[in-house]
């Protein structure tokens, strides 16, 4: 029988979400996701040969009908949330619902387990792995080098937290002096963060094995905000939004060694893997300048009147992508010829954008339309995560995301994204499906989007 078919017989006759055994569907999924999930024992004692364990199934959202298929091939129907023995061993879930994507999970039955499935809907092409709360206003997120730590900082928090990205383990908390953390970037041997903190307008330079804060580097200049390291590793460059210059350190000496002047609001950066010019995102006027580090003087090549607030490099490709965010829109660069073009429209407020290593994607968060007070108050809109083809414009995709999300990470071997909601406190993770998919997929959800992002009464 399908599930379909069974949905209303389950609801009717248990409200616990458990349903008699019954044969599989004869009818196959048309989309499946496979995902290996990870499990929190409720039990660490060592199950006996043939022995049932306690576990526990929910799902976001709740309600939603599962193929639950044990160690000892028995098959029931069940709804979320669910809870009962299965038999040591493994076992497969798999849950279908007419407004997401069919998912099939498989589960390690060692030891009572508790486990939440995240299910996307229906067209979406990046897979949710895992959603999780965090400190006050995460501002940015990123991926360790070797994918195995996120680190997140916080605005509104003493500085910043560690998460293990595929369970969301909090493995350890970097308080900067009691104050808030603005970004973060990782040098390229994974061993050393630097984080900046505007409240000190100062530059925190940690030790990622250990977490251990090595020197606190004041930037000379008013509320430091995005970093870039040159390629050699031995300068870090540091916008400061409010004096409008540039911070440039030597980190053989953690010393400033020279001021640049810049155009309003320096933010996003870039630097050209000559290490001889710096692109500096102005945001006052919306502005895109070029510094000759030689000389130490910069050429404003773009001015749009928006919000320039972003900027990554395709080094390959000898690109410069932008975000504007009063525009709303993403812009590309040729380094050579300095010819500038719109490459996307996106949601409006757009922030944070990061490229996949291939560089044939970007990624842009939105937050939305600010409330009509504050941004700092809850908006009318969801924000959005817009997922672009840099070849032609096109959107492949849209995640609806919460309220404001602003971080934003492409793990470094490009198979996953992670963007934090600021005013949820709260980040999630996505697996990145392969270009083809991309390319394969209709735009997955950007039609529907437009649709979801007001907000309603009722929610989503």
């Amino acid at each position: 029988m399908p599930l379909a078919d069974t949905f209303s017989a389950i609801v009717t006759n248990s409200t616990a979400a458990v349903a008699a055994t019954t044969p599989a569907p004869s009818v196959a999924p048309t989309e499946t996701t496979m995902l290996s999930t990870s499990t929190a024992p409720l039990s660490t004692a060592a199950p006996e040969p043939g022995a049932s364990v306690w576990v526990e199934l929910d799902s976001v959202p709740s309600g939603v009908i599962g193929e639950l298929v044990a160690a000892d091939e028995s098959v029931s129907i069940i709804v979320t949330p669910w809870a009962g023995d299965l038999p040591v061993g493994s076992a497969t879930i798999e849950f279908q619902s007419p407004k997401h994507n069919t998912k099939r999970v498989e589960l390690n039955v060692v030891s009572g387990l508790s486990e939440t499935v995240y299910l996307d809907k229906q067209n979406q092409l990046v897979t949710t792995m895992l959603s999780f709360t965090v400190g006050g206003a995460p501002k940015q997120v990123a991926f360790t080098p070797d994918n195995a730590e996120i680190w997140v900082t916080l605005l509104d928090g003493d500085g910043v937290e560690v998460y293990e990205p595929f369970t969301g383990e909090l493995l350890a908390e970097i308080d900067l002096a009691g104050s808030g953390a603005v970004e973060v970037i990782f040098n390229a041997a994974g061993t050393l963060a630097y984080v900046s903190q505007m409240e000190t307008s100062s530059v925190y330079e940690i030790d990622v094995a250990s977490k251990k804060v090595l020197r606190n580097m004041p930037a000379i200049g008013a509320w430091t905000k995005v970093m870039v390291l040159s390629p050699d590793e031995r300068t870090l460059y540091a916008s400061n939004w409010v004096d409008d210059n540039i911070s440039e350190f030597d980190l053989e000496t953690g010393q400033v060694v020279r001021i640049l002047p810049t155009v309003k609001t320096p933010r996003g950066l870039y630097v050209t893997p000559d290490g001889e010019e710096l692109w500096v995102a102005g945001f006052l006027n919306g502005e895109i300048q070029v510094i000759d580090l030689a000389k130490g003087r910069g050429t404003v090549i773009y001015r749009s009147g928006g919000s320039m607030r972003h900027l990554v490099g395709d080094d390959e490709r000898g690109l410069v992508y932008a975000s504007d965010m009063t525009r709303a829109n993403t812009l590309v660069i040729d380094v050579d010829t300095r010819e500038v073009a719109e490459l996307a429209k996106v949601d409006r407020t757009a922030n944070t954008i990061d490229l996949s290593p291939d560089g044939q994607v970007l990624y842009v968060s939105s937050r939305g339309r600010n409330h009509e007070e504050s941004y700092h108050r809850l908006g009318p809109d969801w924000g959005s995560v817009a997922i672009i083809d840099t070849a032609t414009g096109r959107h492949f995709d849209t995640i609806v995301g919460g309220n404001q999300p602003t971080g934003l990470d492409v793990s470094p071997d490009g198979q996953f994204l992670a963007h934090s909601d600021f005013l949820d406190n709260r980040v999630t993770i996505y697996e990145i499906p392969s270009y083809e998919v991309y390319l394969d997929g209709n735009g997955g959800r950007y039609d529907a989007h437009f649709s979801e992002i007001r907000k309603r009464r009722s929610g989503r």
